[in-house]
């Protein structure tokens, strides 16, 4: 089953994480509308905001491998406690997927969507809204 070879994924990938300041470790794995699976772990850096968090990862591998439809993601941690993407993630994962189903280890059953966990999401209709109205507001 899918499921289970994307949750299988995901904690192949936490195992790959790079996380010597927080000891936190995530894995993703991501589902293509075409089937293949991508992964990712997170990445930490000494300049904290400069690391890279596994959801990314896996989604910008897929993407700069040419996938651009993605219908499930699985998200495997370290913590006793399901553990939700960071708000960056969020953001990004909206401008690509906001439909995507997201899993979490420990919440069995349950699925949430990018939407779901980011309501009032920015996007790239804001963007082109902001640019109309500064154009306007020039003499």
């Amino acid at each position: 089953m899918v499921q289970e070879e994307l949750l299988e994924r995901s904690k192949q990938a936490m195992n790959m994480s790079y996380s010597p300041y927080s000891h936190f470790k995530v894995g993703a794995s991501i589902l293509t509308q075409t089937g293949n699976i991508f992964t990712g772990s997170n990445i930490e850096n000494a300049s904290y905001s400069l690391s890279m968090c596994a959801e990314r990862v896996a989604l910008f591998k897929a993407l700069s491998e040419g996938h651009s439809v993605f219908t499930d993601l699985v998200i495997s941690t370290s913590s006793s406690v399901p553990t939700f993407p960071c708000g960056a993630c969020r953001q990004v994962l909206f401008e690509f997927c906001a439909d995507i189903k997201i899993h979490l280890t420990g919440i069995a059953g349950r699925v949430y969507t990018v939407r779901d966990l980011l309501p009032y999401a920015f996007d790239a209709f804001q963007s082109f809204e902001h640019d109309i109205s500064m154009k306007k507001s020039r003499c």
